[in-house]
């Protein structure tokens, strides 16, 4: 199989870019950005690190983010499964990219910057859930803002209600798989959801 190695060589297999695809570009959360982002209650982050390169999703009842300033988003982070993947690259590399969906919209917005984290607990307390506090907060300084082709999603009818594929296996299966039984099976999936909604702040 040959392996494309160049830029160069990369760019001579497609058009030049669509000009809507460079205009739409922003250096900072516009206002009508701000209102997209300031709607999304989903994203996934992506982040990267000596352990590798990681893709996280993150959603709330509640916006995901909190915009503060045209350059600045705030990024809560709940209880989880506390692997720490995407917090422990962070401190590595401060490097982030944000892809923010919202059901019924094919239209993504992506977000990249550069992020810190903190634990103030005076900021901490102005996210407070059922009198639980994020155990950090992610601070974003955005450097690049712009919507992404609706076409991936028009391609995989992603919003349109289609039937899961045949077979999928669910998280009980797959751990169980991984453990051997240890962990996991039916009894697993039948009660995840409702042992993690005490959980999930």
């Amino acid at each position: 199989m040959r392996r494309i190695e160049s830029v160069a060589e990369l760019e001579s297999l497609y058009d030049v870019p669509v000009p809507a695809s460079l205009s739409k570009v922003a250096d900072h959360l516009t206002p009508s950005y701000r209102r997209w982002v300031e709607a999304a209650r989903f994203c996934v982050i992506s982040t990267a690190g000596s352990r590798g390169t990681h893709g996280t999703p993150r959603g709330d009842v509640d916006p995901v983010v909190r915009v503060t300033g045209p350059n600045t988003i705030l990024l809560p982070d709940w209880r989880g499964n506390n692997r720490l993947d995407a917090l422990r690259d962070l401190i590595e590399d401060p490097r982030i990219a944000f892809l923010f969906m919202i059901p019924g919209t094919k239209t993504t917005v992506r977000v990249n910057g550069t992020a810190w984290i903190t634990d103030d607990l005076a900021l901490r307390e102005t996210f407070r859930k059922k009198n639980i506090l994020p155990a950090t907060v992610i601070v974003t300084e955005v450097s690049e803002v712009f919507t992404q082709c609706a076409k991936a999603l028009m391609r995989s009818g992603l919003w349109e209600g289609a039937p899961l594929p045949e077979g999928l296996p669910t998280v009980g299966e797959i751990l169980a798989d991984q453990t051997d039984g240890a962990i996991g099976g039916p009894d697993y999936d039948a009660t995840y959801e409702v042992n993690a909604i005490p959980r999930m702040w």
